[in-house]
């Protein structure tokens, strides 16, 4: 790993630890030449997932999709970068615990609704505007109604 500030070859450890429930190590290492200190993410290399479209293209997965699309239903709103990158890891972890190496749009859809539910009602509602393609007021107006009965049952 060259240092990022200098460029020279050789570094030392400083501290690792797990991350993203145990999929990444993180390091932070200190250069032998200038004493800085910088952080390196370590993955397992795999064979690259797929992602089904809904119309039965596939494509492989990019992470920076779907942060993109959480990015976008979660702007000026209160959820931290920590959340999005923890919605982006259960859609990975799903991934990686089944057997074949792709993994339905829609299961990706699924699974950050309800995190999103869980987090931020507004986002909820802005991503599964897209997610579902809504066409006119109703459709959100009935996704409204639906949020609301499921809020009071959970009271």
């Amino acid at each position: 790993m060259r240092c990022p500030f200098c460029a020279h070859p050789e570094d030392r450890v400083v501290d690792s630890r797990e991350h993203a429930e145990g999929s990444q190590v993180r390091r932070r290492r200190e250069c032998l030449k200038c004493c800085r200190r910088f952080t390196t993410y370590e993955r397992l290399e795999e064979t690259p997932a797929l992602v089904i479209k809904r119309d039965g293209r596939r494509e492989p997965y990019d992470r920076a999709k779907v942060l993109d699309g959480l990015l976008r239903a979660c702007q000026k709103r209160p959820v931290s970068q920590a959340q999005i990158e923890a919605m982006a890891d259960a859609v990975e972890l799903a991934q990686h615990r089944k057997d074949d190496r792709e993994i339905a749009s829609q299961e990706i859809g699924r699974i950050l609704m309800q995190r999103l539910r869980e987090i931020d009602q507004v986002s909820y509602v802005r991503f599964a505007s897209v997610y579902r393609r809504f066409e006119d007021v109703e459709q959100f107006v009935e996704e409204l109604r639906l949020l609301r009965r499921k809020g009071k049952g959970a009271r």
